[in-house]
């Protein structure tokens, strides 16, 4: 029996490997991409811990993994949609750099400290 994706009004099928997620790619990006956002606006403000940085780091190991797994599933995915999935690689891409660049901070002000 098919699911269908548990974001309000949406009536796509949800992959089996999001089943966990309960969402189909769509909602599944856009929802990776909105959570990207708040972590990188998080860090922004260079007042994040040591263990959130792995944590976050943890999250976009899992996440770009699970997107690459779904994009190469082979679902037949239209233009848009690999466009869409791309657009999300690159803002977990984003993070990452973000997260490097906080890294770095920390380290340099605990050598000037």
């Amino acid at each position: 029996m098919a699911i269908i994706c548990s974001s309000a009004g949406c009536k796509y099928r949800v992959p089996d490997l999001l089943a966990a997620e309960g969402l189909c790619v769509l909602h599944f990006t856009l929802s990776l991409e909105q959570t990207c956002n708040d972590l990188r606006r998080q860090t922004a403000l260079g007042q994040v811990s040591r263990e959130r940085i792995e944590e976050i780091h943890q999250f976009l190991q899992q996440r770009g993994e699970l997107l690459a797994r779904v994009s190469t599933a082979g679902l037949g995915l239209s233009d848009e949609m690999k466009a869409r999935i791309l657009a999300t690689f690159l803002t977990l891409i984003n993070l990452r750099e973000n997260l490097d660049r906080v890294t770095a901070r920390l380290a340099t002000s605990k050598i000037l400290s």
